[in-house]
């Protein structure tokens, strides 16, 4: 009997002693990682959940944080890695500003215009109706005083922005009727965002909001006759071209659509210099990145428009026309109302001008073939 319990005991002790040798052997936790390119332990200096704005689902958009992501994991050796979650599901897509100010959250990436209500000057900072193309914005942001605006009106949100992404012009939206003139938006209901809602008002529609999840369900069972969200292939992934059969141009409402990663103040003051400059440049390569995706995809997209029943149009002359006075009328009558917004705007404006005399003539025209 004793012979059988000391073999069981050795048995007992074996497996033991194997489990700890096995732990021993296994690779570090989330506390650290294996750096990508030396093998060797490093430390985990940054560890954040990021809410986004946008599906992770959707091209162009969505791709734009995961490839952040994997990228500051990759070139920081594993020490600073970003949890991407999608809208909802620890933020919704229009509170990711709230729960970073407060400190729910470390970081987000949004689009800026949401913030709109809360602060009307975010919106120049995400999209100017009839302004800036997206290089312009880029040059205006780095290096004509856009990014130190853009610090400032959010540091009184304990926020701080980093551009982090950049599209091409939105497509002016999916509508189930003809847009012929002004008349044709009275008493239209569209899903619209930032300024350029604000525009649609001003000349009749009828504007809502929605996250990009509910927009196809609304037009469907016709709670909206129209929308813009975002690029064509963007939009098409959504669905909007299977109830909504004429998607009109230009995007005269987003002629740039810039993406920050947010930050909460507090943490960014924390971090280490190397870990900030880490985190700008590839914030800025994802700028170059993500304007070069955007402008590669659309045009398959749109020669593909007749095989699914699809119409591209663009808007009349005259609207157009139209909608740039009132455009400049609720961009005065906003400045009025809010001194950050007037600097920002007044800033934009003079870059503009001092940018058109390099912009037309270095360019050629665009339809100097036709």
């Amino acid at each position: 009997m004793l012979s059988h319990r000391a073999a069981a005991v050795a048995v007992i002790l074996s497996f033991f002693l194997g489990l700890a040798g096995s732990l021993a052997l296994r690779p570090p936790t989330s506390a650290s990682v294996n750096g990508p390119q030396t093998g060797t332990e490093v430390p985990l200096r940054i560890h954040w959940r990021v809410p986004v704005s946008n599906p992770t689902n959707l091209p162009v958009i969505g791709e734009n944080p995961i490839w952040l992501a994997e990228t500051l994991l990759l070139v920081s050796g594993g020490a600073i890695r970003f949890d991407i979650y999608d809208p909802g599901e620890i933020v919704p897509s229009f509170g990711i500003s709230d729960a970073v100010r407060d400190g729910k959250v470390p970081a987000g990436m949004t689009w800026l215009g949401y913030d709109q209500g809360k602060t009307p000057a975010s919106a120049l900072l995400a999209a100017t109706p009839f302004g800036m193309e997206p290089w312009e914005y880029s040059a205006w942001w780095y290096e004509a005083g856009g990014k130190e605006l853009g610090s400032n009106l959010y540091k009184t949100h304990n926020i701080h922005p980093v551009y982090c992404g950049m599209t091409g012009p939105e497509t002016a939206g999916w509508f189930k009727q003809e847009i012929k003139n002004t008349k044709d938006v009275e008493g239209l209901k569209i899903r619209f965002a930032g300024i350029g809602g604000k525009v649609m008002e001003e000349v009749g529609a009828s504007v809502t909001m929605l996250p990009a999840g509910e927009i196809f369900q609304a037009l469907e069972k016709g709670a909206i006759d129209a929308s813009e969200f975002a690029l064509p292939i963007v939009d098409e992934a959504l669905g909007f071209n299977r109830v909504a059969k004429l998607n009109y141009y230009p995007g005269w409402h987003q002629p740039f659509t810039a993406t920050h990663l947010i930050i909460n103040l507090n943490v960014w003051q924390q971090l280490a210099k190397r870990d900030k400059k880490m985190i700008e440049t590839a914030c800025a390569a994802r700028v170059a990145k993500m304007l070069a995706q955007s402008e590669a995809t659309q045009g398959p997209v749109i020669e593909d428009f007749p095989a699914i029943g699809v119409t591209a149009k663009r808007l009349p002359l005259e609207l157009l026309k139209h909608l740039d006075t009132v455009t400049q009328k609720v961009l005065n009558d906003e400045a009025s109302k809010d001194p950050m917004f007037a600097r920002i705007l007044s800033s934009q404006r003079k870059f503009e001008s001092d940018y058109y005399h390099w912009k037309r003539l270095a360019y050629l025209p665009r339809d100097f073939r036709e």
